[in-house]
């Protein structure tokens, strides 16, 4: 039996696999680690129940963006089984009336057969400047043409219907790492900080020079983080 502890990760929208190649390589000699599949669900209740019902009796757990959603709701779900809970990007509050808007004009357009994914457009609202035209740009947009359009609509309805988890906060017991990238537009550091305050002991981090994919974007920086989490 192995004695590495078992992790999971949970991938943001238009993610998959890819939003972590390089923290699954690099801490495989610490963790057994597994990315659930945020796909299949129009719920985050649905997508919790999912990963749970998959999952190791205990587990580290670390979200991303909509992955932090669902951290959330397992932790409503099945709190004792999360043994450490890691936050990137995320944050615990519903969408603003204007990111409500936002979210239901894209269903729009899904349902006139445009599916855009990640746009050229789009890219600097989801990672730093210096990252729009290079590899990393590239990679986040064949990531959300990989993940595809129904998967995109689940997703989209389930993070518009999500639950404030802003109450849940005091109840985490879990070791927390919240971490943000210090340009993130999406979920800009002060919602990091909104759940660093709501849960004791936590650790907050802000990452320089980095938007809303610290994974992908600072890598190294976000695996380190990730080890000492683990470790602690």
């Amino acid at each position: 039996m192995s004695d590495k502890q078992a992790l999971l990760l949970l991938p943001g929208l238009l993610c998959d696999e890819r939003l972590w190649r390089e923290q699954i390589r690099d801490l495989a000699d610490t963790a057994d680690i597994g990315v659930p599949d945020l796909t299949q669900d129009d719920s985050v209740a649905g997508m919790a129940a999912r990963v749970l019902a998959q999952a190791p009796p205990r587990f580290a757990l670390a979200g991303l963006s909509m992955g932090g959603y669902v951290a959330f709701e397992i932790l409503r779900q099945q709190p004792q089984r999360v043994r450490k809970l890691a936050l990137f990007d995320t944050s615990a509050a519903p969408d603003s009336p204007l990111r409500a808007m936002q979210r239901r004009a894209g269903l729009r357009l899904l349902d006139r057969g445009r599916f855009a994914g990640v746009t050229q457009q789009l890219l600097p609202s989801l990672v730093h400047a210096q990252h729009v035209d290079g590899p990393v740009g590239a990679e986040v947009r064949a990531m959300a043409q990989r993940v595809g359009a129904q998967a995109y609509r689940r997703q989209q309805i389930a993070i518009l219907e999500r639950p404030d988890s802003r109450p849940l906060l005091a109840s985490i017991e879990a070791p927390t790492l919240v971490a943000v990238g210090e340009d993130d537009r999406l979920t800009p550091p002060a919602a990091a900080e909104e759940i660093h305050r709501g849960i004791a002991g936590s650790v907050l981090e802000r990452i320089a020079q980095c938007g809303h994919l610290p994974t992908m974007e600072r890598p190294q920086v976000a695996t380190a983080l990730l080890r000492r989490w683990l470790q602690g």
